[in-house]
Parts: C-alpha cells; sequence; structure tokens
C-alpha cells in the first residue's frame, strides 16, 4: 500500500493545455494575495478572506511545511496564458487504508467561468486514479456554491446528497454537497 508521503514528498508537475499545476512556495505570496484577499473568492472557503501579505505567508509557510514532510497538499495552479498563479488545487486529505481521498480547489475570480478549474480538477483527479491508486475520490461545495458544484461534475463525479448543518464555517452552519467519482466510474469515461 502507498504512503501519503510516498508520493506527496516530492509533488510532481502537472500540465494541461492552458494550466501547469506545481508546488506551492513562498514565492506565490502576492499572486495568492491578489485573489484571496477578494471577499468573493473566500465566501465559499472555510478560511477568511486575507486582510494583509502576512495572512498569506502564514498559509504559505504552513504549505511549504506540509510538502517538506510528505502530508498531502495543494498545487499551484499558474495559467500558462498570464505566466502566474491564479489558483490552487489539491488534495484535502487522503486515507490510503480505504484508497480515498478529498479534492479542494480555489480559482481567482477574474477567471471564473472558462472552465479552467475543471481542467485543473480533471488532472488531480486522473493522478488521484493512476498514481495515489485511489478507489474513490470525493469532493464538496457549500449548497449555495452552484460553480464548485459544476467542477465536480464536469469531473464526472456524482452528487451523493446533501449535509444539513454540516460545519459551522464563519460562525454559521452550512450545508453541503457532496460528490465523488468512483475508480470503475472513471475508467469507463476513458473508454
Amino acid at each position: 500500500m502507498l504512503k501519503v508521503e510516498d508520493i506527496f514528498t516530492h509533488m510532481p508537475v502537472l500540465e494541461t493545455k492552458r494550466l501547469v499545476l506545481r508546488p506551492l512556495s513562498l514565492d506565490d505570496a502576492q499572486d495568492m494575495f491578489a485573489y484571496a484577499r477578494d471577499p468573493l473568492v473566500s465566501r465559499y472557503v472555510p478560511w477568511e478572506v486575507h486582510r494583509g501579505i502576512e495572512d498569506t505567508f502564514a498559509y504559505l509557510n504552513t504549505v511549504v511545511e506540509d510538502q517538506l514532510a510528505g502530508r498531502v497538499s495543494n498545487w499551484a495552479v499558474v495559467s500558462k496564458a498570464e505566466d502566474r498563479m491564479v489558483g490552487t488545487a489539491g488534495y484535502v486529505w487522503w486515507q490510503p487504508e480505504h484508497s480515498k481521498a478529498e479534492i479542494g480547489y480555489v480559482l481567482a475570480r477574474r477567471l471564473w467561468g472558462q472552465g479552467l478549474m475543471s481542467e485543473a480538477a480533471k488532472t488531480i483527479v486522473d493522478f488521484g486514479f493512476t498514481r495515489m491508486e485511489l478507489n474513490r475520490i470525493e469532493a464538496r461545495c457549500f449548497e449555495e456554491n452552484i460553480g464548485s458544484a459544476r467542477v465536480m461534475e464536469h469531473c464526472g463525479m456524482t452528487f451523493e446528497g446533501r449535509f444539513r448543518d454540516y460545519l459551522r464555517v464563519k460562525g454559521d452552519f452550512c450545508t453541503f454537497r457532496f460528490y465523488s467519482i468512483l475508480r470503475r466510474e472513471w475508467e469507463e469515461k476513458l473508454c
């Protein structure tokens, strides 16, 4: 059985038609702060809007520590057209003993609706089935986050249900939509 550190100690660079997914670094602070300070971007994520660049550095320091320790992590999503980091996508958690994991992602608002996050998410789903040997990949979003639900659907995920008042986020109980894709469903889509 694979171990988390077998995959995430040296995160590979992944590439799509319009994107490069690479490990995050402290050099990404300015690009990340540009979207993380946007209240509309932080509306449907568990983290607070970044009030200053120090918030962004604190987050990036945690990510870099996770990468060095071989823990699951996000990739920087880099737009080839802009040659800059415009979001993150990656794994929230991974349970190798159960061959399942959860993905998460965020993208700068000015790029919403262009299919970029669906492109990135499909790539990390493919990575999960091919490199992490997963049987199940999960994702969830706030009930009202239709854009995120569409990303999951574009990845071939199936809606599994609503979990009412599932988590308290920023002081409020929030209902989430849950999605998943199984290895056999992913393999059928390849044919």
